[in-house]
């Protein structure tokens, strides 16, 4: 190997470098070099891949049916004798003779008094049912208050009582203290003992007076009105504009009033 002069480079022969320091290649070259730039390419392209991170699942391929975090494994096995464990009607038929005559027995025993204790009309919870009347829990305290039943005595003259129960409307709170006051009205009180009556019982004539034991049927709140034509008031009424507006002058009502307040203080402070 020859070394040339300081400065002017290496002496090492380049017999693929020309004349004026070009390089010159064969098509043997020319191919072996167009490999060795697609390598290179393929490389990057590689690189690139592996940077984006592990391979994805297609979206069309289903997921690995297998176990996943801290789960019981299953382990199912029917193998119990279940043709002995299923559950039979057959005795339906005589449930409901049986039913019957136990209805019949209480009857009897309860003698004159009514079948089921009175219980308030209410309407029907959420906005589906609300439209409906149907029989509450029991009545309120503020609604015996009204009729003028005790709490004690009415439990003992067949009417329920519910104490969680609120009136939040005055008509529902008034239907109801009519009910009570129609029921007290008919209402037929026996003595323990026939020659010893008590305050609060019935008299003889009222004891002669035909008896039914059925409760006072759900009044008929809804009054069907007949068909009329709409008014101009009613025609330019806009109700969602009136909605809003009290929504928001209730909303407002503690700030303005607050507002109104203190320009008064502050009237009053420079008249002095």
């Amino acid at each position: 190997m020859e070394f040339g002069r300081a400065g002017s480079g290496s002496g090492i022969k380049k017999p693929w470098l020309g004349r004026q320091g070009s390089v010159s290649s064969t098509p043997h070259d020319a191919a072996q070099k167009d490999s060795q730039i697609m390598d290179v390419e393929n490389g990057r392209a590689h690189l690139e891949v592996n940077r984006q991170g592990p391979r994805q699942r297609p979206q069309d391929q289903p997921e690995d049916m297998g176990f996943a975090h801290n789960n019981v494994l299953h382990n199912n096995h029917f193998r119990k004798d279940w043709q002995r464990r299923v559950r039979t009607w057959f005795d339906q038929p005589g449930r409901k003779l049986r039913r019957r005559n136990a209805r019949k027995a209480k009857a009897a025993r309860l003698g004159i008094r009514p079948v089921a204790p009175l219980r308030p009309a209410v309407r029907g919870q959420t906005v589906r049912y609300n439209r409906k009347i149907r029989e509450g829990r029991g009545f309120t305290l503020l609604e015996l208050k009204e009729a003028g039943i005790g709490r004690k005595e009415a439990r003992g003259i067949g009417i329920a009582v519910d104490h969680r129960r609120t009136n939040l409307s005055e008509e529902g709170k008034k239907v109801n203290v009519e009910r009570l006051k129609e029921y007290k009205s008919r209402l037929i009180v026996f003595p323990r003992k026939a020659g010893k009556p008590k305050q609060g019982d019935s008299s003889a004539e009222e004891l002669k007076a035909p008896i039914t034991r059925q409760p006072l049927p759900l009044p008929s709140v809804d009054v069907p009105e007949p068909p009329r034509k709409i008014t101009p008031e009613e025609r330019d009424f806009q109700a969602y504009r009136t909605l809003r507006i009290a929504r928001a002058n209730a909303r407002h009502e503690g700030a303005r009033k607050a507002r109104a307040a203190k320009k008064e203080e502050e009237e009053a402070a420079k008249k002095k």
